[in-house]
């Protein structure tokens, strides 16, 4: 007599602890926001404007790693994504929250699919999708349908519930103070688990780099070996082991650094910003 098939329940979620945190790192670093979509699709528009949310200040181009303060115990890095595809293999790895940028007058394009699979191989961050360019339509009804098919595409590609936000027409340069304002709420109160190569990689995104190789060098040999001060957030698991950690660059190899050095916080949260304040009032001898 066969015996009837036993199959066991599914194992309850493990908890993930993350790395980036520990007794030597009280504050975490910032979340990386990712911003990508195909060109033109908005992706410089819709960072302006949530640096102006957070800041009240205007950014005219966007270049680079922007790291704002987003509440008490939150900072935020927001990162435009390139369009070459080794870029976007190496930013679907580090991405906390993605921000997909699509144009709503024309669809999804290739461009968005193919970075939806690399994200799929990086372990799949959180995703949530902007739908811009909705000022186009000039009759509600082919608004509404729009909207209608764009958000069931969108399900079908992440996962159904995904949150798709509406960006309507700009204002002065960037998208309406309440569609902004709905889309940061959304990013304040999102969670982000740990993911699994991540727990066993300390990485660094480049927030600015300086060549710190003496002119007349480069003058007298413009192909002699340069010295690259690199300045950013360690994130990841752990920090970089040793005095001169083995470290990779993503597109030129694997290099040793020279050192490593911790600098104080350029964009501290509050709470880390009074207790600097108090300690240099304690070294001042102005509390007992």
């Amino acid at each position: 007599l066969s015996r009837p098939l036993h199959i066991p329940p599914p194992p309850s979620p493990v908890p993930v602890a993350d790395a980036a945190t520990g007794p030597d790192t009280p504050d975490p670093p910032p979340f990386l926001v990712l911003v990508q979509g195909p060109p033109g699709s908005g992706k410089s528009t819709v960072i302006r404007s949530l640096i102006r949310h957070y800041t009240r200040q205007g950014v005219p181009d966007p270049a680079g790693p922007i790291t704002v303060v987003a509440g008490k115990a939150r900072r935020l890095t927001f990162l435009e994504c390139p369009q070459t595809p080794t870029a976007m293999v190496d930013a679907a790895k580090v991405a906390d929250l993605v921000l997909l940028c699509v144009d709503g007058g024309f669809g999804f394009e290739m461009e968005t699919f193919e970075f939806l699979n690399m994200l799929q191989v990086a372990g799949f961050p959180k995703v949530m999708g902007v739908l811009t360019h909705l000022d186009g339509f000039r009759e509600p009804a082919k608004l509404r349908k729009a909207k209608k098919v764009l958000k069931a595409r969108f399900w079908a590609e992440v996962y159904a519930g995904a949150k798709l936000f509406y960006l309507s027409g700009l204002r002065h340069g960037r998208y309406p103070d309440r569609e902004v304002l709905n889309l940061a709420r959304f990013i304040g109160v999102q969670r982000f688990r740990p993911l699994s190569w991540r727990a066993g990689h300390a990485y660094l995104v480049a927030d600015r780099f300086e060549d710190a190789t003496p002119p007349g060098a480069v003058a007298a040999d413009p192909g002699v070996d340069r010295t690259v001060s690199i300045f950013g957030y360690v994130r990841g698991g752990g920090a970089l082991r040793g005095p001169h950690p083995r470290l990779h660059l993503a597109g030129v190899g694997d290099f040793e650094a020279g050192a490593v050095a911790v600098l104080p916080d350029p964009c501290p949260l509050p709470a880390a910003a009074a207790r600097a304040v108090g300690d240099e009032r304690d070294e001042r001898g102005g509390r007992g």
